[in-house]
């Protein structure tokens, strides 16, 4: 139990070149300098319903571009992250910024804020690269430094019934097809191979609002996504694609990101 209790994925692991390589909206900040976010960012932050004033704590701030985009929108946000790099990286986005906006290199499982002091607090992309004992523990110390009232915006993707039902079925017919060798057999390998070495505790809708609701969360909503495929195919894979990804209880395996929000 001890050694359980220990596991983490090292800070080292998220060095520069993972954030500026592999990690979610890494192509957009790079294009343009943190001005614009990518689909599942954009949407994250659409559904926090930032308002002026606001606090508004981001965990596992990454490089800094959502600190940005609260405080365009009106906000007042912190930002915390346990990798060093992430850190460095944060303040060199926001230094053009006109406003103070702080950045500090924490652990998610012990905020170093007081009770009740965000109206909002984000988890995007950091709930799949936590061990179990470490979600609850974070979940639990954001619904601590949350509002009464306040809300939990979070993502997390892949979906884990996607890797363990559907993507064993995807790989199956790509690789009848000859495209075997773009869908290894490790579902974390499949298009950011550095995800088989930081994703260890990946979420179903199901899971994710249960871990919410142990954690105190209350009107819990969790919704599947997933981005609009622009492929080329003929219509037999036009039709599968449309039932799978749209009817129950096909898109409950099959659509890849989770979101979800709860309220304090």
């Amino acid at each position: 139990m001890a050694q359980q209790e220990k596991r983490t994925v090292p800070s080292v692991l998220y060095d520069e070149r993972y954030f500026l390589s592999a990690c979610e909206g890494y192509s957009e900040f790079l294009s343009s300098e943190g001005e614009y976010l990518s689909r599942r960012l954009a949407e994250a932050l659409s559904i926090a319903g930032i308002a002026e004033g606001m606090q508004v704590l981001d965990i596992g701030c990454g490089r800094g571009e959502i600190l940005r985009h609260i405080h365009n929108l009106g906000g007042r946000p912190l930002g915390i992250d346990y990798a060093e790099a992430a850190v460095r990286l944060s303040r060199r986005t926001i230094e053009a910024v006109d406003g103070a906006i702080g950045i500090y290199q924490a652990d998610a499982q012990r905020l170093p804020f007081p009770d009740d002091r965000f109206h909002r607090v984000l988890m995007l992309d950091i709930v799949e690269h936590l061990y179990p004992r470490e979600l609850d523990r974070a979940l639990t110390e954001a619904y601590r430094v949350l509002r009464p009232g306040g809300r939990i915006i979070v993502h997390t993707a892949p979906n884990v019934w996607y890797d363990r039902y559907a993507y064993p079925v995807v790989r199956f017919v790509r690789i009848l097809m000859g495209q075997g060798d773009r869908y290894p057999k490790n579902p974390r390998e499949f298009l950011v191979p550095e995800n088989a070495h930081v994703h260890v505790n990946e979420q179903s809708a199901l899971s994710l609002w249960r871990n919410l609701r142990r954690a105190g969360f209350r009107r819990v909503k969790v919704w599947l996504s997933t981005p609009e495929q622009h492929r080329r195919e003929g219509w037999p894979f036009r039709i599968a694609r449309f039932v799978l990804f749209n009817l129950p209880p096909f898109r409950w395996f099959f659509q890849r990101e989770v979101f979800a929000v709860g309220e304090k």
